[in-house]
This record gives structure tokens, C-alpha cells and sequence, in this order.
């Protein structure tokens, strides 16, 4: 017997058939994947930094604006790197 979520796959997959990627793509898509984790990751390093050392400084202000400021970048970030994942995959 089939569980609700596998139904619902099949009707999906009926619908909108999911086109297979080659390995080409899938290297594509990992190497992209790991270059920006890393672009995440080194924004969130310096910006924990900044974000440090305006708390040791006694700024509220200037924490909330970096923490602000972070977010807005790794929404950027991550925003272009869907945009280039579903090239890869359009392709």
C-alpha cells in the first residue's frame, strides 16, 4: 500500500514529468553549491566579526544594522545562486 506522499508524487510526476539532469550538470550544480556555501560562509565570518566588535563597543545600533546588513546579503547571495542552479538545470 502507498502512503499518501507517494500518491501525490506519482500525480506530480504525471503532470509536470521531472527532466533528468546529466552528470555534466549535476558536477555543475555540485561545484556551484560549493562555491557559494563558501560565499555564505566567509559573509557570515566577517560579519559575526563586526557584529563582535560593535557589541564590544557598546553599539546596539551598529549590531542591529550589521545583523540587518547580513541578511540582506545572504538573501542576495542565496537568491543568485538559485538563479544560476535553475540555468544549469534549464540547460
Amino acid at each position: 500500500m502507498k502512503s499518501a506522499y507517494e500518491l501525490a508524487m506519482e500525480r506530480l510526476e504525471k503532470s509536470s514529468p521531472l527532466k533528468k539532469l546529466s552528470p555534466e550538470q549535476i558536477a555543475q550544480i555540485q561545484e556551484l553549491d560549493s562555491v557559494y556555501k563558501a560565499k555564505i560562509a566567509e559573509r557570515e565570518t566577517m560579519a559575526q566579526a563586526a557584529i563582535a566588535a560593535a557589541r564590544a563597543a557598546n553599539s546596539p545600533e551598529n549590531v542591529q544594522m550589521l545583523q540587518q546588513t547580513l541578511a540582506q546579503e545572504l538573501t542576495k547571495i542565496r537568491a543568485e545562486w538559485d538563479e544560476k542552479k535553475e540555468k544549469l538545470r534549464s540547460a
